[in-house]
């Protein structure tokens, strides 16, 4: 039931409208791409978490970006971040192949689903409160349909804070809250939160993320669900 479940959520996302300035701002950017996308058909819908139904480890992102995932149709697909998570990904042996640039290119991940925070691309990268509430629901029940569920791997201080909140709505409340950090761990209920760095090119190009950094995680993530 767990594949059906991911599918009906997955359709609920694609639907959404909740939030008038995202869905706005998503379409707005569609209509006027960069040069480098000119000509390209962009998604500009919400996107859906995907992966592996049977996963151990979920994910957490922030939201799509701009003209990357409401380009591609798929989270963290076609831009920067992407390119760095999924060649983590690869060297942790959760991922086929280390670059992922659009949903037919062959990417495959074991053991692994990844969604976000937020669903659609938010102006400045960064999503209101509220809108982080409204789309809180898709989350929730993502991790109530992942029946293997044991790591969730955040990347962000907003992604901790999306996750833990989804968990208390889940019912394992923590207190008192565990605090982000890059290599940060904490129990609540029966999971297992890892706490990373965004992929951010902020991150990313300034060393304040590296490659190993983030392959470390994925290796513990791996080593709590073998």
């Amino acid at each position: 039931m767990t594949a059906q479940e991911l599918a009906e959520i997955s359709e609920q996302v694609v639907a959404c409208t909740r939030c008038p300035r995202l869905v706005a701002w998503r379409e707005a950017v569609a209509a006027d791409p960069p040069r480098r996308f000119a000509g390209q058909p962009y998604w500009a819908r919400p996107l859906p978490g995907f992966g592996d139904p049977a996963a151990g480890i979920l994910v957490v992102g922030l939201a799509p970006a701009a003209h990357g995932g409401n380009r591609t149709g798929r989270i963290f697909t076609g831009d920067r971040s992407g390119d760095f998570l999924f060649a983590a990904l690869y060297q942790a042996g959760l991922a086929n192949q280390p670059t992922s640039t659009h949903p037919g290119d062959g990417l495959r991940v074991a053991g692994l689903y990844i969604a976000a925070v937020n669903r659609c691309a938010p102006p400045a990268n960064l999503p209101t409160p509220d809108e982080r509430a409204s789309c809180r629901p898709y989350l929730v029940s993502e991790m109530a349909a992942l029946e293997h569920l044991k790591v969730i791997v955040c990347l962000g201080a907003i992604a901790w804070q999306g996750a833990l909140q989804a968990l208390v709505e889940l019912g394992h409340p923590t207190r008192p809250r565990p605090s982000f950090g890059h290599g940060a761990e904490a129990s609540v209920g029966p999971y297992r939160l890892l706490g990373c760095f965004h992929p951010s090119q902020q991150n990313t190009f300034t060393g304040r993320l590296t490659l190993p950094m983030m392959v470390d995680v994925f290796e513990r993530a791996r080593a709590l669900t073998a």
